[in-house]
C-alpha cells in the first residue's frame, strides 16, 4: 500500500501524517501556525524524518486560503490575500518543490476535508454535498456530480453577505474585507472578539452568544442549500465541537427557510441532513491523503505520456 505524506495547513496550526488513510494515520503531529520560514521548516523537517522510515510517494497540501490552484497562472501554489501576517503572496507549494522531489498535490482546506470525507466519511456514496468548517475563519468545499467545485479559484462560501441582527448584535465584523459577510459575524474569531473571550470555549452553553452564532449559521447554510442544493451538508471546525449548537443550527435553518422546500429530509430528517463529519477531527488530514493519491496517479499518466513510444513516432 502507497504511503503519503498529508498536511493540513490551518491559520492556527499545522497537522502533519503519514500513511494511507484514517485507519493508517501515523506520526500525527501538530506544527504551530507562525511566521512561513519558521512553519515550513517544522513542517520539511517532519517530512525528512518521515522520509528516514517510510518510503513516501507524494505529499498532499491542503490549505488556508484563499490560493491560486490554476496550474498554468504563474501564481499557482501560492496563498494569496490572506490577512494572516507574513503569508500573502507565499508560494507554500514552491517551497515544498525546491525541497522534495515528489508528487505534490494541492487544494484548500476545506476542499480536502471535502474529499477525506467522500472517500471515508459521513459523504460516502453522495455525489453533490458541502462540507463546510467553523474554526478560526469559515470555508466551505462544495462537491458536484462526484467532483470538487474550484471555478475560477474556489468558492469562499465563508464570505457570502449575511446581515447583521441589529436589534442584538452591534459587533463590528473580524473580515478585513466584509464587515457583514458569514466569517467576521460567526467565526471563532468573531466570537472571541465580541464577547471579549480568549476562546469561543470560555463561554458556558446556556450564553446568549451561542443562539447568536446558531442565526447566523443557519442564515448561511440555508443560502446554500438554496444555492446548490446538496444532498448533505456537512459541518466542522473547532467551534462545532460545542455539541449544544448543531441542533440550534438546525433549527435556524428551518427558519429561514420557512417551509419553502419539500425535500423530505429537511422537512422530517434534518439531523440526517446537517451532520458533523464522519472522520472527525481528521477530515482534513485524511483529504490532504487523497490529494497525493491524485497527484501522484496524474505524474505517473504523465510519465506514460512522456514516454510513449507514440510521442516519438
Amino acid at each position: 500500500m502507497n504511503q503519503y505524506i498529508g498536511i493540513e495547513g490551518g491559520g492556527t496550526k499545522f497537522i502533519c501524517a503519514h500513511g494511507s488513510g484514517p485507519h493508517d494515520l501515523q506520526d500525527r503531529t501538530v506544527i504551530h501556525t507562525q511566521s512561513p520560514d519558521q512553519t515550513m521548516k517544522e513542517v520539511a523537517d517532519y517530512i525528512r524524518a518521515t522520509q528516514k522510515k517510510s518510503l513516501i510517494k507524494a505529499i498532499g497540501l491542503a490549505v488556508f486560503g484563499p490560493l491560486d490552484l490554476d496550474p498554468v497562472s504563474p501564481m499557482y501554489g501560492y496563498i494569496t490575500t490572506t490577512p494572516k501576517p507574513g503569508w500573502k503572496n507565499f508560494n507554500i507549494v514552491g517551497v515544498l518543490k525546491q525541497a522534495f522531489k515528489l508528487p505534490i498535490g494541492f487544494d484548500t482546506d476545506v476542499n480536502g476535508a471535502a474529499l477525506g470525507e467522500y472517500q471515508w466519511g459521513a459523504a460516502q456514496g453522495l455525489n453533490d454535498f458541502i462540507y463546510l468548517t467553523v474554526g478560526t475563519g469559515i470555508g466551505g468545499g462544495l462537491m458536484i456530480n462526484g467532483r470538487i467545485v474550484h471555478g475560477a479559484m474556489h468558492p469562499e462560501m465563508g464570505h457570502i453577505i449575511i446581515p447583521r441582527d441589529t436589534s442584538r448584535d452591534s459587533f463590528a465584523g473580524c473580515c478585513h474585507f466584509h464587515s457583514t459577510c458569514l466569517e467576521s459575524l460567526a467565526s471563532g474569531t468573531a466570537m472571541s472578539s465580541r464577547w471579549c473571550v480568549k476562546s469561543p470555549f470560555d463561554l458556558p452553553s446556556d450564553h446568549e452568544a451561542w443562539d447568536l452564532e446558531a442565526h447566523y449559521l443557519g442564515i448561511g447554510i440555508a443560502n446554500h442549500i438554496l444555492s446548490f442544493s446538496p444532498q448533505r451538508i456537512i459541518i466542522g471546525g473547532g467551534v462545532m465541537q460545542q455539541t449544544h449548537l448543531l441542533p440550534k443550527i438546525r433549527r435556524e435553518v428551518l427558519k429561514c427557510l420557512n417551509g419553502y422546500l419539500k425535500f423530505e429530509k429537511i422537512v422530517n430528517r434534518l439531523d440526517e441532513y446537517i451532520v458533523k463529519p464522519g472522520l472527525g477531527e481528521n477530515s482534513g488530514i485524511c483529504g490532504a491523503m487523497v490529494l497525493a493519491e491524485q497527484s501522484l496517479v496524474r505524474s505517473v499518466k504523465v510519465r506514460e505520456v512522456e514516454f510513449s513510444p507514440e510521442v516519438y513516432a
